[in-house]
């Protein structure tokens, strides 16, 4: 019996594209902004001038000012990776695929901006705390996808547990790097930090 192939992912429509660029350009001009005079010279009005919009589009795409460097459009893709990944594969084993293949893509894409990403998360506390919540926002996101390659509820709590813990620490791990002056490799640090989460801490040998 012949399988049937799969239909084609009809391509985004003109309003998809333009909603695309829209936010590509105040994202753009948000960057710029920032590197060149800081996050406090990044006003609404600033960056919506820039991005040749008005105040009230750059609300419209970004409600929080944050979210415009902390935001983009990975989660689905991180949603639909995570179910691409192999049937009965462990689900922090597809979890560090997932999250490994999406911080190279940003790397590879967009260098300049990951990086300064990563110094307002450490120096702007805004930054920092709205970080909190869109990982939670992410976190809420793949559990569906972790939930139904496990066969459990998208609201059963191991579930959550398990997400929320292995997002809030490859979070944590990101900010360790930024705070160290971004010197590591930090697919290596994520690494690290699944492998943590795998194997716990032990104890050194001979203290008490």
């Amino acid at each position: 019996m012949t399988a049937m192939a799969a239909e084609p992912t009809p391509p985004p429509s003109l309003r998809e594209r333009k909603k695309t660029k829209t936010r590509a350009a105040i994202r753009k001009a948000t960057y710029r902004i920032a590197a060149d005079e800081g996050w406090d010279a990044a006003t609404l009005e600033r960056i919506a001038e820039a991005a040749e919009v008005s105040p009230s589009t750059v609300v419209r795409y970004f409600p929080v000012r944050e979210d415009i460097v902390l935001t983009d459009e990975n989660d689905a893709l991180m949603e639909a990776a995570l179910r691409a990944r192999p049937a009965g594969e462990e689900p922090l084993e597809s979890l560090r695929a997932v999250v490994l293949e999406a911080v190279r893509a940003a790397f590879a894409e967009e260098p300049e901006a990951a990086r300064l990403r990563a110094r307002l998360m450490v120096e702007i506390p805004s930054v920092r705390a709205r970080l909190t919540e869109t990982t939670a926002a992410t976190g809420r996101r793949l559990a569906r996808a972790v939930a139904e390659r496990t066969g459990r509820a998208a609201d059963d709590l191991e579930v959550r547990i398990f997400t929320a813990a292995a997002l809030g620490a490859l979070r944590e791990a990101a900010v360790y790097w930024a705070e160290r002056d971004r010197a590591d490799d930090l697919p290596a640090l994520l690494n690290r930090t699944v492998d943590t989460l795998r194997s716990g801490l032990t104890t050194p040998p001979g203290r008490p």
